[in-house]
């Protein structure tokens, strides 16, 4: 049956449907469903009033009318829909919908609310099969993730909201969450707390428990709480807060069974222990609350949207995001005089700002629930943990031993890389060979050959190497130790106007630009924000690896580690001197305070990390089939087009008689040299020579600068794009030669530097530079601007660019004076 979910105001007069369900709040929920709208019941649409609002409708034999707001949330399977699936024998249409309109009650819609570093992904991942990655340091969740799961006669929507401290109104995770709460309206929310952390967890409950909403707590990690001999009485801590608590381990699965089963007795209303509380916040603050929610209740439909109770709260708070809200109502100037009258006595009374009042209340109101129901142990903890936190983070070791880590990282990337990456080469030459041998010539083969298999298959080999690096970063990010790199590198970020958290972000880059550039997300100031965005660009992402593995393997083959551990550490100094120079002219500003949570240091588990590791290698083999296949036709066939060139010699002529004399070393550079004019002579041999006065003061032939210009759309392309240009004229060889080979072996075949080696050293060196620095992935691009605006997304654009061309300028020029 395929049946389409409407909302009842959507119907016309004389149409009709089932409600499904009603998703109000408060005292308009309570009294919509007590005049009958339930899940199942029939109701008509009788007329509209003349200015369309309200509406009149028939449910259970007598009328009523409802307003557009309130009708909106009210949502019916309507009875226009046709059903397709004749298998079931509902017996007639109506019973059909009736049965569709109860069966779609059976839906739950659910929002995972928590702390960052609570283990709320986790949960998601492991209720739901989802592969999201699991990182222990704020910011991982940037967007909210969506699956889909069955438990009986139930299906759960489960929604993954970023990980937030609360929902005010200081960074766009917590607007983002709080919004999410209040327009989409998720029947549960499963508020997930750290057990070890329980204070500063239950802070953001406060919160939920104001908006009087169905709560459900997943009291996860519940294992440490033993560790430590902290005996905390969850199921009286429930009763006293009115919220069902069910203790979770995620990352082993304990607990989730349990905690969809109690999420389905909340959502029936069939558990006891759910009650709505209203935290005392103490007398005079409560004095305040009631009566701004006097003036509130004036107007009744605002009640209908949110607990006038959470909205006093906030007012009291001077929350701007719940002024806005308010200002929609013809009360609005009565609500904020009352406010703000009630605000100016708190702070008289207590000689504080009133959200710092409402804060210590309600932190107040934490400690005395968590004395009656938490006992700590009398002994002191381990301080082994302790003592390896002083090590990592110390004044004087600790930046050794980042830098160590990452050089480590660096070299395993080639060293434990080779052997999986010299099995796939040969694998690509061995298809390349396949191929070549039982085709018969023409331009198809020419395509599967040169453009498909040399394109992609450039590209591919270096698959181990991205996974090797992944797993390293996920290693980072689950252990917490990524947090405390942030936390080593604070005082150097600040002097080079950064703010500490921005280098999270940073160290994302080496994954991927994109999400590095969501995860900017995390810094509360506006101004910090957009100044990581813009030296994000210059962390070497993994798209880039391919090409520095390739010449550095072919360049450098003695001393690889150490070069690729510079090209990085080169993009490290080029964001920092990006970074001074941009807080000094464009993003002057006051400074903002280092506030980060250090998370405990956990034992990743294999899954979790592996799972990272192969989602990231399969969104790279995903751009193998897409973006990098499509690019490589392209590039192949600007390369193989037009077929009607006028070669300076008759070069078959020439391979003709010296194959007739035995001298095959003579045939094969006329191959050589004809398959390079050709080439020249091709539509992408025309664009290269078109650039090449721009790129040769670089050290560039055009075939570099084709590759460049390739790369813009993806990294990768330039590796690829090199394995048609630089392996068409395989065909010349009896056996396939890796394309490092080909890049040792290439030389120039006109002009001045005629017969010289185009891969020097110091070309090799310039064109990593030059990669590095210059015109960011459009993905990367997109996202900037989807983050901030097109403005800054251009300038990133224009700027990476035009200062990648002047290193690398700087770079060959002098090179070329001192070598």
């Amino acid at each position: 049956m395929n049946t389409q979910i409407k909302y009842l105001s959507e119907l016309n007069p004389g149409e009709e449907g089932y409600i499904a369900k009603v998703l109000g709040h408060g005292r308009f929920r309570k009294r919509i469903n007590e005049m009958g709208f339930v899940a199942g019941k029939k109701v008509t649409v009788i007329k509209r009033a003349p200015l369309q609002d309200p509406v009149e409708y028939e449910i259970m034999g007598y009328r009523i009318s409802l307003r557009n707001s309130e009708a909106e949330m009210i949502e019916i399977v309507s009875s226009t829909e046709q059903f397709e699936d004749k298998s079931q024998n509902y017996g007639t249409i109506d019973e059909g919908l009736k049965t569709s309109a109860i069966k779609k009650g059976k839906e739950i819609n659910i929002a995972l609310v928590g702390n960052p570093n609570c283990g709320k992904t986790t949960i998601f991942n492991y209720a739901s099969g989802s592969h999201e990655h699991v990182g222990n340091y704020s910011g991982v969740t940037i967007d909210a993730k969506e699956a889909t799961l069955k438990y009986g006669e139930y299906t759960i929507n489960i929604t993954d909201l970023p990980g937030t401290y609360s929902i005010t109104e200081y960074s766009p995770e917590e607007l983002y969450v709080r919004k999410h709460i209040i327009e989409k309206k998720p029947d549960i929310v499963v508020n997930v707390l750290d057990a070890s952390n329980l204070d500063r967890n239950l802070f953001l409950t406060t919160q939920l428990i104001d908006m009087d909403i169905k709560v459900v707590i997943a009291l996860n990690m519940f294992d440490e709480l033993k560790d430590k001999d902290i005996d905390f009485r969850y199921d009286d801590f429930g009763k006293m807060i009115g919220i069902p608590v069910v203790p979770t381990i995620a990352s082993k699965g304990t607990g989730i069974k349990e905690l969809i089963q109690r999420i389905i007795r909340v959502y029936e209303d069939a558990d006891p222990s759910v009650r709505h509380i209203h935290i005392n916040y103490g007398s005079e603050i409560e004095n305040a609350i009631k009566g701004i929610q006097s003036v509130i209740w004036e107007n009744p439909s605002i009640g209908d949207r949110l607990s006038s109770r959470f909205l006093a709260i906030k007012l009291l708070e001077q929350d701007n995001e719940t002024r806005k809200f308010l200002s929609q109502y013809n009360n609005y100037n009565e609500i904020i005089a009352e406010a703000e009258k009630r605000i100016e006595a708190l702070e008289k009374e207590y000689s504080e700002q009133s959200e710092t009042i409402i804060t210590d209340a309600k932190y107040g109101f934490i400690d005395g629930a968590l004395k009656e129901t938490r006992t700590l142990p009398h002994e002191k903890p381990k301080r082994q943990i302790r003592k390896l936190d002083d090590l990592l983070t110390h004044k004087i070791w600790g930046f050794p031993i980042f830098f160590a880590f990452l050089f480590i990282i660096f070299e395993a990337t080639f060293a434990i890389g080779q052997y999986p990456m010299d099995w796939i080469d040969a694998g690509v030459s061995w298809i390349g060979d396949l191929v070549s041998t039982h085709m018969p010539d023409g331009p198809l083969k020419d395509l599967i050959v040169d453009g498909v298999i040399c394109g992609v298959g450039g590209v591919v080999v270096f698959l181990p190497n991205i996974l090797i690096l992944f797993f390293f970063i996920s290693l980072m990010e689950d252990t917490g130790y990524m947090a405390r790199a942030a936390f080593l590198m604070d005082k150097i970020m600040h002097k080079i106007g950064l703010h500490g958290k921005s280098f999270i972000p940073l160290i994302m880059g080496f994954g991927c630009n994109v999400p590095a550039v969501m995860a900017t997300r995390t810094l509360e100031n506006r101004s910090d924000r957009l100044l990581t965005m813009l030296i994000i660009p210059f962390m070497s992402c993994s798209a880039r690896l391919p090409l520095y593995l390739l010449l550095i393997a072919a360049i450098f083959p003695s001393n690889q580690g150490l070069m690729l551990f510079v090209v990085y550490l080169a993009g490290m100094l080029m964001a920092v001197v990006m970074a001074k120079i941009f807080s000094k002219t464009l993003f002057r500003k006051k400074e903002v305070p280092f506030v980060m949570e250090l998370p405990p240091y956990r034992i990743p588990t294999a899954k979790s990390t592996l799972i990272h590791m192969w989602e990231k290698g399969k969104q790279y083999l995903k751009k193998m089939g897409t973006v990098i296949l499509t690019a490589s036709i392209i590039i192949w066939a600007l390369g193989y087009f037009p077929r009607d060139t006028e070669y300076s010699q008759d070069y078959d002529a020439i391979i003709a008689q010296a194959e007739a004399n035995g001298d095959d070393e003579t045939a094969a550079q006329a191959a050589v040299d004809k398959e390079a004019e050709r080439q020249e002579a091709s539509y992408i041999g025309r664009i290269g020579h078109a650039i090449e006065p721009i790129i040769k003061p670089l050290g560039f032939d055009w075939k570099i600068g084709v590759s460049l210009f390739s790369g813009m759309a993806a990294k990768e392309i330039v590796v690829s794009t090199m394995g048609i240009l630089y392996q068409a004229d395989e065909e010349a060889d009896e056996n396939s030669v890796s394309l490092q080979k080909k890049l040792q072996q290439q030389t120039y075949v006109h002009g001045p530097k005629a017969g010289e080696k185009v891969f020097t050293p110091l070309v090799a060196l310039t064109l990593m530079i030059f990669v590095l620095i210059y015109f960011p992935c459009i993905a990367t691009i997109v996202a900037i601007a989807k983050e901030s605006r097109w403005k800054w997304a251009i300038f990133v654009m224009v700027y990476t660019t035009l200062l990648a061309y002047l290193v690398s300028l700087a770079v060959y020029q002098i090179g070329s004076l001192i070598i």
